[in-house]
């Protein structure tokens, strides 16, 4: 409830005042799966050019104290560290997603979070309760108010929350807090442009690029710098020019009888933008029924029935039908779900340039259309991310299959031992098995860790 202080000032309260003590045996544990989870996504996207590219404006920096870039033994800048370890997360678009008014990735933070823990020497348990903290504050912002809607895109939200979860990690008090949001949230704020029509490598650097903002006013902040408040409800504030005017408050925190975001947020099976997934698993299902891949000469049809968000995000555009590059095309759910049909499997080999511009398989996709339908819409996100396949083949034979709710989601969680295999595999073409099974148990036990070194050592590439 709203008591007189500002938006700021209740973040602020809540960041600065929740003792590791209070966290849920279950948020710490959902906190060490998405670090696996996240160390893991960052392995997977090290080869790929934007990873390079990050890696090596980072290399032009050292940094004291400094942050290792993740697969190396270089000591970057602590927001550089962020930056190009936040990219190696994002790129695969295999990390968590929490979905509401507004989507988001909230283990973009953990990157952010983890450069400054080993800067500062900041142990295991710390470290989870500045990732609860992160993942409290973006998930709740995404809850009151969907900024895409008006041009503004998700990541803006993330300056907002890794100054939070480092506040928390740190042991700031409320004033530092209050001045750091206003130093990460007033000249932070991200275009949407990010995400529509053909999308660029840009797409995976967004949030690390927040992320990375949200440290620099962190470092600002610790030091004494002043920020503009009052950040959200100021006159040329938040509310105002962000929000056009509207305006929202946080009612309640995790905690106690209301569970932690983090619980609520889902780990992905594959490696493609979340709201495909239940079509990834549809088609699956379908194929598994069949009792072989799906032909593109043998399709008369396919209609994926779906939700507003699905159809705003990644149906409803023409470059949807023809995608350019791989960030596209893991943003296409008419690409996705044929791949899906014909290859049997989405993995990293669906976004290869020569998968993606394969024109028999794009014969398949200009037979798709994407329908919204108004019973699925209702049950976004609460009900899950439901898609309809409706297959219907050349001999007249058709297939209809519809899931609700794919491995991975809050309603279908995957295990522990699914989400190591993920790492496992993930990790597999650059380190050696006992680097893994090292990494794994430094991973699993990270609440017991008193020096993040420790673990950069298991993940030199």
């Amino acid at each position: 409830m709203n008591d007189g202080s500002t938006l700021a000032e209740r973040i602020a309260a809540f960041a600065c005042n929740l003792p590791y003590e209070e966290l849920t045996h279950g948020a710490v544990h959902e906190a060490k799966r998405r670090v696996i989870d996240s160390v893991g996504c960052a392995l997977g996207g090290w080869l790929s050019e934007p990873a390079k590219i990050a890696r090596d404006v980072a290399s032009l920096a050292k940094g004291e104290p400094g942050a290792t870039v993740w697969g190396t033994r270089h000591v970057t800048s602590v927001d550089w560290a962020a930056f190009a370890n936040g990219t190696m997360v994002r790129y695969l678009d295999y990390n968590d997603t929490y979905l509401s008014l507004e989507p988001a990735h909230p283990s973009d933070n953990i990157p952010a979070l983890m450069a400054m823990a080993e800067a500062y020497e900041i142990g295991g348990q710390d470290l989870i309760l500045g990732i609860v903290v992160a993942y409290e504050v973006q998930c709740r912002l995404c809850d009151a108010y969907s900024i895409r809607k008006r041009g503004w895109d998700h990541v803006t939200y993330g300056a907002y929350s890794t100054v939070a979860g480092i506040g928390a990690m740190l042991g700031w008090d409320e004033e530092t807090m209050v001045h750091a949001l206003g130093l990460a949230g007033t000249p932070n704020n991200a275009f949407r442009q990010t995400r529509v029509g053909e999308l660029s490598m840009w797409k995976g650097c967004a949030f690390a690029n927040a992320s990375r903002n949200g440290v620099f006013a962190a470092l600002l902040a610790q030091l004494g710098m002043t920020g503009p408040a009052p950040i959200f409800e100021g006159e040329m504030g938040f509310f105002n020019e962000v929000c056009g005017g509207d305006t929202f408050d946080i009612a309640t925190w995790g905690g106690g009888p209301e569970p932690f975001m983090i619980n609520r947020t889902y780990i992905k099976k594959y490696p493609a933008e979340y709201h495909s997934q239940s079509a990834i698993d549809a088609a699956e299902q379908i194929v598994a029924e069949l009792g072989r891949t799906v032909r593109p000469d043998e399709v008369a049809s396919l209609e994926i029935a779906s939700f507003g968000a699905s159809v705003e995000i990644i149906g409803g555009e023409p470059e949807k039908w023809r995608p350019q590059s791989r960030e596209t095309a893991d943003h296409s759910l008419p690409y996705i779900t044929c791949a899906a049909l014909v290859d049997g499997r989405v993995n990293q080999a669906t976004f290869a340039e020569s998968r993606y511009r394969d024109e028999s398989l794009l014969g398949m996709v200009a037979k798709t259309t994407v329908v919204l339908d108004p019973e699925l819409d209702p049950l976004y996100p609460r009900g899950g991310i439901p898609n309809r396949l409706t297959l219907t083949l050349t001999d007249g034979t058709q297939w209809v299959r519809r899931v609700d709710a794919p491995k991975g989601h809050a309603l279908n969680p995957m295990n522990d031992e699914e989400v190591v295999a993920k790492f496992t595999d993930l990790a597999a073409p650059l380190l050696r098995e006992s680097q893994i099974a090292d990494a794994v148990i430094q991973l699993l036990e990270l609440d017991g860790i008193e020096d993040l070194a420790v673990l950069m050592d298991c993940i030199i590439v």
